[in-house]
């Protein structure tokens, strides 16, 4: 699974891939592009995940997150290789949770997960304990008036917690509870 950390490693002096480029429709589009010609099945995430269950876009984007099964990133990481995307350093690297960016700064965040007999999304190593409920992956929504997988507005609500929040994050869950009617985590409630 570490193929995508490989691929950096292999050049000895590169530019950091410090800026950040809006990771537009178009550029969301040219990944599905390439998930599609792999066949392979990724769930859309994060800002984009709440936008495809709204079906449209509703805000700018620094990334675009991504589910995507253990068997499958050595896949997707060669593909986005041939584009000029590589790993980037974060703080919270993991083999699990990484980067990956063009020289014009668009991100493609990875979350790795096995699929346990039960459905579930085990993310990380088995004995942390910690996965993507079954009901996650049942989500479907469009970006571009493109059917993709997402995660459920009852998923993305609360995994939109546990963390120090910013605008987008409300915005995102004020968005999902007015469309869907799904409950306000209790850190929502106070603004």
């Amino acid at each position: 699974m570490a193929f995508c950390v490989t691929l950096s490693l292999m050049e000895t002096e590169r530019e950091p891939r410090e800026a950040v480029s809006e990771m537009s429709l178009a550029d969301v589009g040219r990944f599905l592009d390439v998930v599609e010609k792999l066949g392979i099945t990724v769930w859309i995430d994060g800002g984009w995940g709440v936008d495809a269950l709204l079906r449209e876009q509703t805000r700018p984007h620094a990334d675009l997150d991504i589910v995507i099964q253990e068997k499958d990133v050595v896949r997707l990481c060669g593909a986005l290789a041939q584009q000029g995307f590589e790993d980037i350093e974060t703080d919270d690297r993991t083999d699990w949770n990484f980067v990956v960016a063009d020289k014009d700064g668009h991100r493609i965040d990875f979350h790795v997960v096995v699929l346990d007999e039960e459905s579930r999304g085990v993310y990380g190593p088995a004995e942390r304990g910690v996965f993507f409920p079954a009901s996650a992956f049942t989500g479907s929504g469009s970006i571009g008036g493109r059917p993709v997988r997402c995660g459920t507005p009852e998923y993305q609500v609360p995994s939109h917690t546990g963390y120090e929040l910013n605008e987008n994050d409300f915005h995102d869950v004020m968005a999902l509870h007015e469309r869907f009617g799904v409950e306000l985590p209790p850190e929502y409630k106070t603004r």
